[in-house]
Parts: structure tokens; sequence; C-alpha cells
């Protein structure tokens, strides 16, 4: 299981997009029809082929359980057809790739794993969704829980410096795409954006149909959905992660008995280093995401 190859399939979307997954491809892995099948939400400017995926895909082969992962529009390698980019609170995106694969693998258990934005956008999808899903089992390692906080984060400390890489990234493809959005925003606006917050008030926020960042912030922050999930969702937070302030909804976690939370001192932001095994640094969340989905998976 050292390498890892990739199957690309692209999904046209309802609205005359399109959407990569990829099925990775373990060398020794064998599944079965009837093996559960997880779906990977990567984070901010992330793909599906980043390393704490190969990491989750390797640690779920353990279990016998295949996976996917999903690229947000404009994060597979090719600009979308459409102005429409990804966001924080995109989840009829992921709805529809949860359909989809449901009714491709129709034997299959599923499950849903999601990584600082792909956690926000889990939560937020489990939320809406309520019982209403076909999903089985659930992790989030690192969601914010407050957007408009977390923005706030990226404006200070440690959290500027990756920030601005971000905000980079993001500026660059918003110039590949210009001319597909320029008609909808102010791209002189969105180039001279200093923080992620800037940018969301210049080309998330009124591109995706919300009246400005805070709005974008205040509709799409997980935490408002926590109650209403209804499928065994495992939260795992560091106390330390960088990106985030202190924005953990305990009492709403707590009340809610399909939750079950792991809060660990240090971890930093989608990281949790737990040494060093045969030459390698080991990965403790994603470990726990897989034992959890196959302990749950399994019981149905």
């Amino acid at each position: 299981m050292r390498g890892l190859f990739f199957r690309r399939v692209r999904l046209d979307t309802p609205d005359g997009d399109f959407l990569d997954i990829d099925f990775p491809v373990i060398p020794g892995a064998q599944f079965s029809p009837q093996s559960p099948l997880v779906l990977l939400l990567h984070g901010l400017e992330g793909n599906a082929r980043r390393g704490y995926a190969h990491e989750l895909y390797k640690n779920l082969a353990l279990f016998g359980i295949r996976a996917v992962g999903l690229n947000y529009r404009s994060c597979s390698g090719e600009i979308n057809r459409t102005p429409r980019l990804y966001h924080s609170g995109a989840t009829d995106d992921v709805e529809f790739v949860v359909d989809w694969l449901a009714l491709q693998f129709p034997d299959a258990a599923l499950g849903v794993v999601g990584f600082s934005l792909g956690a926000n956008l889990l939560l937020k999808y489990l939320g809406e969704q309520r019982s209403n899903t076909p999903i089985q089992a659930a992790t989030a390692v690192s969601p914010p829980f407050d957007l408009l906080r977390g923005a706030q984060e990226f404006e200070t400390g440690i959290g500027r410096r990756y920030a601005q890489r971000f905000l980079q990234d993001l500026q660059k493809k918003t110039k590949n795409h210009a001319h597909i959005i320029g008609h909808k925003v102010d791209l002189e606006r969105v180039q001279k954006a200093q923080t992620v917050r800037e940018f969301d008030d210049a080309l998330t926020a009124p591109l995706h149909g919300f009246l400005d960042a805070n709005d974008y912030y205040k509709q799409n922050s997980s935490a408002q959905f926590i109650p209403d999930i209804c499928v065994p969702t495992l939260i795992l937070r560091a106390m330390d992660d960088p990106f985030f302030a202190n924005d953990i909804p305990h009492t709403s976690i707590a009340n809610n008995a399909y939750i079950y939370a792991g809060f660990t001192a240090y971890g930093g932001h989608v990281a949790f280093v737990e040494g060093k095994i045969p030459g390698r640094q080991h990965y403790w969340a994603e470990r726990q995401a897989a034992r959890f989905t196959a302990h749950f998976i399994q019981q149905n």
C-alpha cells in the first residue's frame, strides 16, 4: 500500500457545470460490491489527492472500506464552466455527489469524512438532511464552527501567514476565471483584497447570493446545524488549532446523542501527528476516522 493511483470520474451537474471525483486504487487492497464506501471532502484550496487524503484512503482500506474524493468546483486542476465556485456552504454539490454514489453503489454503505472547510460542509449537510440521507457514519476533522471568528483569526498571528498563501491562490484562480465571472463581481476589488474576509466580501458573497461576507459566514457556520444531525458523527478538533478561536459549541454537541467529540490539547490544524513508525509520520485523525467509520457502518 505504498503508492496510490487514481481513477477520475467527471459528473455533469444540473446547472451545466461539472464535478471531478477521484477513486483511489490502492495496491493490494481488495473490495467487493458490498464493501462500504467513504466520500472525502477536502479543505480550502485543497483537492482529493492531498497528503491527508492519501492517509485516509489507506487507513480506510485496512478496514475493507473503499473511498472516493470530491474535488470542489475549480479544484481538480481544470477551471469550471460556470461563474460559480465552491464555498463553505455549498452543500448542494455534496448532496448531488452523495446521491450519485448511492445510485451507483446500491449495495454499499456510505460514509463521509470532511477536513477543515470540508468538515464545515459535512456538518452543514448532515444538519440540513437530518435523517434524509444515505450516509451512515461521518467524521469532521478540524471544522470551523463560527466562520466569522475563523476569518478574524486568519488576520492575526500564525493564521495570517497561512491565510496569505490561501489568498494568493484564490486570487490567481479568480484571475484565470475572470472571463466567466467578470460581469458578476468587481475583479479589481477582488485582486486588491488583503485578507480572506475581504476576498469573501468582494467575491464569495456576491457571486453566490449573499449580502456580504458577514451574511455568508452567518448562514453557513456549522455550529447552528449540529442540533439537527441524525447520523453518528465524530468531531475531532485540537485546542491549539491556529486557524480557529474558541468557537466550539459544547452544549449543542453534548446535547446531541449522535455526536461523538474528541477535543485534544494538541494537534494543530488537520495535523494530529502521532509520532513516527517505520520511517514515516503517523497521523492520528485519519486513523480515528477510519475506525469510527468501520465501527458504525459494520453495525448496519
